[in-house]
């Protein structure tokens, strides 16, 4: 019997793994201002981006960084708050999930919900062992997709020389 490295299925589009979550923030998620606490939105952002990855990749990834999250407005006890999440770009191993979370604040439910955070988190496919696995490529589906996917490759190329200079600081 000859061992065969495992093959990644055809590629899916973005629209596969988008993934919604939403909860009413309570009293028990607040900060010492009154608002919601950054690590709680921090948490339901990687809650929503694991479930994309998961759903993309066909089984377990695990949170491999978290590229950037800016929060852009409070979050306030009793808004339903809303994280959309979907894959940007992928790689061999690796995915980047852009999240976005929108709130509908309790005391105006009719207006439009406020745009609160965006985030993006870099996620590896592993397999029951815990080593990383291939996964099969995102296809964008539309310009917002590809304009997505793009700007995942400029975050992916900064990443990296980063990672690079901050080597060659430490070596020399």
């Amino acid at each position: 019997m000859t061992d065969h490295p495992p093959t990644v299925s055809a590629g899916k589009p973005t629209s596969y793994s988008r993934v919604t979550l939403s909860r009413i923030m309570t009293a028990v998620d607040v900060n010492l201002y009154g608002t919601v606490h950054g690590g709680v939105l921090m948490k339901f952002v990687d809650d929503v981006a694991g479930a994309a990855a998961a759903r993309h990749s066909g089984g377990t990834a695990v949170t491999a960084s978290i590229d950037e999250i800016v929060f852009s407005e409070p979050v306030r006890v009793g808004d339903l708050v809303h994280a959309h999440a979907q894959v940007n770009w992928t790689g061999n191993t690796s995915m980047e999930v852009g999240v976005k979370v929108v709130a509908e604040r309790w005391d105006s439910a009719e207006d439009e919900p406020v745009a609160v955070a965006t985030a993006y988190l870099v996620f590896v496919a592993v397999d029951v062992g815990g080593a990383p696995r291939p996964v099969r490529p995102v296809l964008p589906e539309t310009s917002e997709d590809e304009r997505r996917y793009r700007e995942a490759e400029i975050r992916r190329a900064h990443r990296l020389a980063r990672r690079r200079a901050i080597q060659a600081h430490r070596a020399g």
